[in-house]
């Protein structure tokens, strides 16, 4: 016959911690201390120098493993076209950075040369990136304005106003690179996990709107200042609409053409992507007829259009970064380092899971550390990667960085040797295209409605990260949303949902009381959850929920009892209350005895759950066990730890059994190191499973039949009984 798949049963005696540690001996492990730790770090062999060399130049690793006839061809058409995109991007990207256009080509050249030996994706395009060529813009347009430095910085005396902000652009980049490569070489790339999706959804889609806006200026054709700081895109859109007037028609209607014709071959590639060999290039095609078009009807001298103008056929000396601007910008500098390597690391791990390979989060710090102090040298702007040239790069073969070499090669080509033929070229054009690929970044605004629906609180962050970038700037916008989301994961631990548990009929298994129809709670018995770490923010919380869970407050019962024992005794002090020995001893009236008798040497022990003489009034206790679900607890500090152990005392002390189940191994052992056990609070209350307690506790406390809570009230309406030892 065959077995049955679907149940099981399973018989084994009923655990304590203390039986199931006796009849199961545990490994003796030795843990290493923070001495051990650091001797292993610094211990050097052979197997860990070759090991730490693969690790630091990954290209050996998978060079090893290359496909000559598989890959190549994929390669080669990918670098090819990832080559020409690249280029349209880094004329567009520069201009957010407020740059001169060439620099924007040496952003897709130098950083590429360096990732190809020392990064760890096989399918991101490196280069400029459009969130953080505006971060960069807005420092450079900040220290040195239309009107020029508005400080006073060393090496910058003399120098035109764009090469000044190309310097001041280049030490920003060396900075970064600087902080990249620090944190990669300090093993601190777990850093990105702070920047949740939610967050970095709501930073990119405020950043694409100030790139929308900072556009706006070269699709109309006017003359708009640089502004930075807090409230910068309001001041952006007052100068834009009080020169609406003089908008340039030319510019105007050239790049709305751009946008429909680039937006409707987009929506025709993505549609088709399947049976497309490659996806059809149309910023690059658009982008020479603009050229051809712009220079056939002359367009900057007899229309006034703004065009790229002259792109220098050589790269520049490298140069060494300007150490006053390494002073003024370093605040900036670090959030853009982790801004740049946030998105790129993203976008690196989807192609990664899609393609079955494994990257290294500081080997790409380190990577993209040193490709922006090495593209910093050479006036290149800031690099990280653009979403839309990685899918391009991967989507027509792209296999390994290869692609990317070959990329940086076709734009050697153009800069070195062609370069003039985009002198004619429309700033609008670049302007059209930068805003058409916003699309992707937009459409995350529709994540808001969702996000209401499904988790209220991520939507708050994705809302208060989105206005702080768009009215404080993106930096301190960042930082707004990186606090109001730290603060979210203090308010979830701080403030989790508690619940009240009963056991599903017939099974082994519990669940929220209010979830389900056929439950069963024992009378007398509570079972708390506790689905959070206690610590010293929550521990008030829990306490609070917890007696709104058993109905009342242990500390008031106990106090009441103490008032009521204390009256008990002026009772049988002054003769109105006496004791007398039946079987068991019981406190009544003394109206029928005429001589006070001396109790003082007489214990007496009070039932609390019967009816009291006199009138003495106590609130009653409904139960007697109470069970502490501590399944989902993976910490509790010292704070909490004395927190907990004045809770429990309060409920022992009013004969409440109180049993704790499912407690992690290691948070039993702190317990018991940091003395949290005595004679009130034993090791005997934790059990391995819910389940196993409820069984302990059933076999205490027996259910009643109804014939035995009646016999139980008629028992009860005898006030007090008294313990006497003979």
């Amino acid at each position: 016959t065959r077995p049955f798949l679907d149940q099981y049963v399973v018989s084994r005696p009923l655990y304590t911690e203390d039986s199931f540690t006796e009849n199961h001996e545990k490994v003796e492990r030795k843990h290493k201390t923070t001495l051990d730790h650091v001797k292993q770090y610094f211990t050097c062999d052979s197997k860990r120098v070759k090991n730490a060399a693969l690790s630091l130049v990954p290209i050996v690793g998978w060079m090893k493993m290359y496909r000559v006839k598989e890959w190549l061809l994929g390669d080669i058409v990918s670098g090819v076209s990832t080559g020409l995109v690249a280029i349209l991007q880094g004329l567009a990207y520069s201009l957010l950075a407020s740059l001169p256009a060439w620099y924007g080509l040496y952003a897709a050249f130098f950083p590429v040369i360096i990732y190809f030996f020392l990064g760890t994706s096989r399918h991101i395009s490196v280069g400029a990136f459009p969130v953080l060529s505006l971060m960069v813009g807005a420092v450079v347009t900040r220290m040195v304005p239309d009107g020029g430095p508005t400080v006073n910085i060393t090496g910058l005396e003399g120098l035109s106003i764009d090469d000044q902000r190309a310097m001041v652009s280049a030490s920003l980049t060396f900075l970064i690179g600087i902080f990249q490569l620090g944190m990669g070489l300090l093993q601190v790339g777990f850093v990105v996990i702070y920047l949740s999706d939610t967050l970095v959804s709501g930073f990119t889609t405020a950043a694409a709107v100030h790139i929308l806006i900072s556009q706006l200026k070269f699709i109309f054709g006017l003359s708009v200042p640089g502004f930075s700081g807090p409230l910068a895109i309001i001041y952006i859109l007052e100068s834009i609409f009080t020169q609406i007037t003089s908008t340039n028609i030319h510019d105007l209607v050239t790049a709305i053409v751009v946008m429909v014709v680039v937006f409707a071959v987009k929506e025709i590639n993505e549609r088709f992507k399947s049976k497309l060999p490659v996806p059809i290039p149309i910023e690059v095609i658009m982008t020479i007829i603009a050229c051809g078009v712009s220079y056939a009807f002359n367009f900057k001298d007899n229309h006034g259009v703004d065009v790229v103008g002259l792109i220098p056929d050589s790269f520049e000396t490298p140069v060494a970064p300007n150490i006053e601007v390494f002073k003024e910008t370093a605040v900036d500098a670090f959030p853009m380092a982790i801004v740049g390597f946030a998105i790129s690391f993203a976008v690196a791990k989807v192609y990664a899971v899609k393609h079955d390979y494994v990257i290294d989060g500081n080997q790409e710090l380190i990577a993209f550390g040193v490709s922006n102090i090495f593209g910093g040298a050479f006036k290149s702007l800031a690099s990280s990667t653009a979403l839309s040239r990685s899918a391009v790069q991967e989507s027509t073969g792209g296999k390994t960085q290869i692609a990317g070499i070959l990329s940086a090669i076709i734009v050697l080509i153009v800069t070195l040797a062609i370069g003039f033929l985009l002198e004619p070229l429309p700033k609008s054009v670049l302007g059209a295209v930068v805003i058409v690929n916003l699309k992707g970044m937009l459409m995350q605004m529709r994540e808001v409605p969702y996000l209401w629906k499904k988790d209220r609180l991520d939507c708050i962050i994705w809302i208060v990260t989105f206005l702080a970038s768009i009215f404080l700037g993106l930096d301190l916008g960042l930082a707004v949303g990186l606090g109001v989301e730290l603060l979210a994961v203090v308010f979830r631990t701080q403030f989790p949902r508690c619940s009240v548990l009963a056991n599903i009929s017939g099974t082994d298994i519990y669940r929220d009381r209010k979830d389900y129809i056929n439950i069963y709670e024992p009378e007398g018995v509570k079972i708390f959850r506790i689905p959070a770490p206690i610590f010293f923010a929550n521990i008030d919380f829990f306490r609070g929920k917890l007696l709104d869970a058993v109905g009342f407050n242990p500390l008031r019962i106990l106090r009441k009892r103490n008032k009521a024992l204390r009256k008990i005794r002026k009772l049988i002090k002054k003769g109105e209350l006496s004791v007398t020995i039946v079987s068991p001893l019981t406190l009544t009236h003394s109206r029928e005895l005429d001589q006070p008798v001396d109790f003082s040497d007489l214990p007496v022990q009070v039932n609390w759950r019967a009816e009291l003489p006199a009138s003495i009034s106590v609130p009653p206790v409904d139960i007697h066990s109470l069970v502490l679900d501590f399944s989902a607890v993976s910490f509790i500090d010292i704070s909490a730890l004395k927190g907990l152990k004045t809770a429990l005392k309060e409920f022992i002390r009013i004969d409440v059994e109180i049993y704790i189940v499912a407690c992690d191994p290691y948070i039993i052992e702190k317990l018991k190191s940091c003395s949290f056990f005595d004679h009130e609070i034993k090791t005997s209350i934790f059990f391995v499973t819910l389940h196993d307690a409820m069984l302990h506790i059933l076999e205490r406390h027996p259910p009643l039949s109804v014939s035995e809570k009646a016999s139980l009230i008629k028992e009860n309406s005898i006030s007090i009984t008294a313990k006497c030892t003979v």
